[in-house]
């Protein structure tokens, strides 16, 4: 499979290519030429296979010509050693934990995953050294440097925003030492974003170290994230509820629910999208005016989510053919303030016993606010409620516990350096100058 740029300058690239340099030559994102439809026997038995079997028929459809079938197997079985359950919070409501892996969050899947695709092909090459570069505004972090803790032949920097992640969320990759290196940036996560997008476009950079990203920019990263759309599909199945399904993804950087449209590209039956955003409503105002307006992120308690130039709307505007009103017909909007995603956890508590993280409850509130007659809707609950403690606890009045998991993160000290958000002084940083 050949992958191509999304601003279509840059010549075509392997997987391989894609997956070690992250980033077009001409600054765009990586997509596949093809995007192949599974076949209908395999929605028509898909209720009766497991989370590792859909998981490896989707990433053969992306990576079977470019990955000896045994080895994707391998990777696939080996990223997914956790489950992905669908539950259900009300009547017509269900939410897809996607925390029940290693660092309690949806990205530990894309992590995983890409931490074992580029080990494969860096051994393959007989590369010395890559270097990871990742920025976080929460669990990105966590995901990725867990994922690559100990890789033989990688070295991750995470850049995060000073004093913008939640403590655990920070002490999840500022503890590990060895291959990690968490740099804590005096700006916003758009500053870390662009440092790292930055770096990539150095030539100087380039020519002396071998970079990548893990970001969802990564094809390797955001692609695989796809597997749990069509493991929802196949417990909904499995529970009678398949018909008119809706999907409601708490949206940040777009690399989740782009994995998802990419999934209804390959024939999954999702009716229709949701994209919750909180208050840095970019996608939301695009639905809107036809017209994408980047600004500055602001905070806000759903931190995973302060992105104010989303990566992957390059991806889903070409998906889209760049069509406002084909975007439009298969995604919708919806915005809130930290105010409402408050009330929405404290309401959901209340009235079901089930507790959202901030991340979640906008989903949660989106299909409340927006499901039709015979709709079944599922929101990604994406990180699991301890992760945002003081908040949460705030919220519903009570003590949330802790999973053994994350008590294990926060007995580590935290090692982190200090980094301004200039990009002279990140590559001199990198260049050991």
């Amino acid at each position: 499979m050949k992958y191509y740029s999304t601003n279509k300058q840059a010549p075509l690239a392997s997987l391989e290519e894609a997956v070690v340099k992250g980033l077009a030559s001409d600054k765009g994102l990586f997509m596949p030429m093809t995007i192949k439809p599974l076949p209908q026997e395999f929605y028509d038995e898909i209720e009766n296979l497991s989370f590792r079997e859909i998981a490896y028929r989707v990433a053969d459809a992306f990576f079977g010509e470019d990955v000896p079938a045994e080895t994707l197997k391998e990777i696939v079985y080996d990223t997914l050693n956790f489950d992905v359950p669908l539950v259900p919070v009300k009547e017509n409501i269900y939410s897809l934990e996607l925390f029940h892996g290693p660092t309690l969050a949806f990205k530990d899947v894309g992590g995983r995953f890409m931490a074992r695709l580029l080990g494969y092909f860096i051994r393959k090459e007989g590369r010395k050294q890559v270097n990871v570069l990742v920025a976080t505004s929460g669990d990105t972090g966590s995901a990725v440097a867990n994922g690559f803790l100990g890789v033989e032949g990688i070295h991750v920097y995470v850049l995060y925003p000073k004093g913008k992640v939640s403590e655990i969320q920070e002490k999840q990759f500022t503890t590990l030492g060895r291959n990690i290196t968490a740099l804590e940036v005096d700006g916003t996560f758009d500053d870390c974003q662009a440092l790292v997008k930055a770096a990539f476009m150095d030539q100087e950079l380039n020519e002396q170290l071998l970079l990548t990203s893990a970001n969802s920019i990564n094809v390797a990263r955001f692609l695989p994230q796809a597997f749990y759309y069509f493991y929802a599909y196949a417990q909904l199945k499995k529970a009678g509820r398949a018909e008119n399904v809706v999907i409601c993804v708490p949206s940040g950087n777009f690399g989740n629910i782009t994995a998802g449209l990419f999934g209804k590209k390959m024939g999954l039956p999702v009716r229709r999208f949701i994209a919750a955003n909180n208050k840095n409503d970019i996608f939301y105002q695009y639905l809107q005016t036809g017209q994408y307006n980047p600004r500055p992120s602001v905070a806000t308690i759903a931190n995973a989510m302060d992105v104010g130039d989303p990566s992957n709307f390059a991806r889903v505007l070409d998906l889209y053919g760049g069509s406002h009103a084909a975007i439009a017909a298969e995604i919708s909007g919806t915005t809130y303030t930290d105010e409402q995603i408050r009330e929405s956890v404290k309401a959901c508590w209340q009235q079901t016993g089930y507790l959202l993280d901030p991340h979640g409850a906008c989903g949660y509130r989106a299909l409340e606010e927006g499901l039709q007659p015979g709709e079944t809707g599922v929101f990604l609950e994406t990180a699991h409620p301890a992760k945002f403690l003081q908040t949460v606890e705030s919220i519903i009045g009570t003590e949330v516990e802790i999973p053994a998991k994350l008590r294990a993160f926060m007995k580590g000290e935290k090692k982190s350096l200090p980094m301004t958000k200039e990009f002279a002084d990140f590559k001199s940083y990198l260049l050991g100058k």
